[in-house]
C-alpha cells in the first residue's frame, strides 16, 4: 500500500503542476474561459474577478502540486486537493450533462478536452486523493521544517509571479493557431480527411394521446392518425473545425478585405484592440509615433477591433488617424493576449508580436525585419 500511495502522490502532484503551469502560461486565456462559465451560471457580475480568479487558480494548482511532492503540510494539502478535484468534477459534470461548455479549458490551448473527458480525469484524481487522505501517515515531509518553509515561500512567490509575468508580457510558449510562424490562411483550411458532422434526427408524433418517436425512415409507414408534434436533432459525431474559423477582416463600410490583406506580399502590421472600451489608451502615445513612421516608409498598419460603434469616438480620444477594420471579437482575443497588441505579418504568416508593455521602437523592428 505504501508504494501505491507514493505512486498516487507523484501522479497527482505532477498532474497538478502540469495543469497549473499550462494555465499560468496564459492566464488571460484562462480568464476568458472563466467568463464563459460565469455566463453559463448567470453570474455575469463575477466577470470583473475573472483575471484575479484565473491567476489565483493557476498559482494554487501549481503550489499544491509541489507541496504534495514535498510532503509539505500534507493534511492541508490533501484536503485542498480533494476540494479542488470535487469542485472541478462537479463543474465538468454539469457542463457535459447540460451541454453548456464544449471545451473545459483545464489544459489551456495545449490539450483541448471536453468536459466529459476532464470529468473522468477529475474522478480518477479524486479517488487517488481520497486514498492518500486515508493513508496520509505514509507520506513523509522530505525537507526539514525551516528549509521546507523557505521552499514553500519561494514556491508561493514563483507560482504567483509566473502568471503575472505572462499576463503582462505574453505567454512564454504559444499554443494558439496565431502563434509566431503560423500562417493564418493555412489555419483556416480543413485537412482533406476532416470529419463531417453526423446528426441523429428523431420525429415526435402523437397517436391516441401518446407520443411516439420515429426515425426518418419510419415516417413512410405511418398514416393520417399520427399528429406531428416536434423534431429532435442530436449530434452523434462532431464535425472537425479548422484551427482558425470565423476570421475575416471587414472595412467599416462592409467590404470584406480578408484575402486582399492576407495575400499582401510585404510586411503588414495588425494592431489588435478587441474591445475599445477595455483598450489601454496610454499605450497610444508610442503607437501613434510608431504608426507615423510606418506610413512614412509605406509599411501598412491597421487596427482590428470588434467595437464597431465606438471607433469614431475612440479615434478622437486618442488622436489617431489609423484605419480601423472589423473582426470577430473571439478571434481577436485569440490572436494576441494584449489589448492593444501588435502583430507583424508577411503573406499571412505571423512574424512577430508584442504586448503593449513591451511595445517596440520602429527602429528596432526595422533593423530586425526591414533591412532589405
Amino acid at each position: 500500500m505504501k508504494i501505491i500511495i507514493q505512486l498516487f502522490r507523484i501522479l497527482v502532484g505532477l498532474l497538478f503542476i502540469f495543469s497549473g503551469l499550462i494555465k499560468a502560461n496564459d492566464p488571460l486565456g484562462f480568464s476568458y474561459k472563466m467568463d464563459e462559465y460565469f455566463e453559463v451560471f448567470g453570474m455575469d457580475w463575477m466577470k470583473v474577478f475573472s483575471l484575479s480568479f484565473s491567476i489565483f487558480m493557476c498559482a494554487l494548482e501549481t503550489l499544491l502540486g509541489f507541496m504534495l511532492l514535498l510532503g509539505s503540510r500534507i493534511k492541508l494539502t490533501l484536503w485542498l486537493l480533494f476540494l479542488m478535484c470535487a469542485f472541478f468534477a462537479s463543474l465538468n459534470f454539469y457542463s457535459g450533462y447540460y451541454d453548456k461548455v464544449r471545451e473545459c479549458g483545464c489544459f489551456g490551448d495545449f490539450i483541448v478536452m471536453t468536459p466529459w473527458q476532464e470529468f473522468r480525469n477529475n474522478i480518477i484524481m479524486l479517488v487517488m486523493t481520497i486514498f492518500m487522505i486515508i493513508k496520509s501517515s505514509y507520506i513523509r515531509q522530505l525537507l526539514g521544517r525551516k528549509i521546507d518553509n523557505a521552499v514553500v515561500f519561494i514556491l508561493i512567490v514563483a507560482s504567483i509571479g509566473f502568471p503575472l509575468y505572462t499576463y503582462n508580457y505574453l505567454p512564454i510558449k504559444d499554443f494558439r493557431p496565431y502563434a509566431i510562424g503560423k500562417n493564418i490562411q493555412e489555419g483556416m483550411t480543413l485537412p482533406p480527411n476532416a470529419k463531417q458532422e453526423v446528426r441523429e434526427i428523431t420525429f415526435i408524433y402523437e397517436k391516441d394521446g401518446k407520443k411516439v418517436e420515429l426515425k426518418p425512415e419510419q415516417i413512410k409507414t405511418i398514416d393520417a392518425s399520427y399528429k406531428y408534434i416536434d423534431r429532435k436533432d442530436k449530434v452523434i459525431v462532431e464535425a472537425d473545425k479548422a484551427a482558425i474559423h470565423d476570421f475575416n477582416i471587414t472595412a467599416c463600410k462592409g467590404d470584406d478585405v480578408t484575402e486582399q490583406i492576407l495575400n499582401y506580399s510585404g510586411y503588414y502590421f495588425f494592431l489588435v484592440c478587441y474591445e475599445l472600451d477595455k483598450t489601454n489608451k496610454s499605450a497610444f502615445g508610442k503607437i501613434n509615433d510608431f504608426a507615423k513612421l510606418c506610413k512614412n516608409e509605406k509599411i501598412p498598419i491597421i487596427v482590428l477591433t470588434a467595437s464597431s460603434d465606438q471607433i469614431e469616438s475612440f479615434k478622437k480620444e486618442i488622436g489617431t488617424d489609423l484605419d480601423f477594420y472589423l473582426t470577430d471579437g473571439t478571434q481577436l482575443k485569440t490572436m494576441i493576449r494584449s489589448n492593444p497588441g501588435l502583430m507583424l505579418l508577411k503573406k499571412g504568416t505571423v512574424v512577430d508580436m508584442w504586448h503593449y508593455h513591451s511595445f517596440p521602437s520602429y527602429s528596432d523592428v526595422k533593423a530586425k525585419y526591414f533591412k532589405n
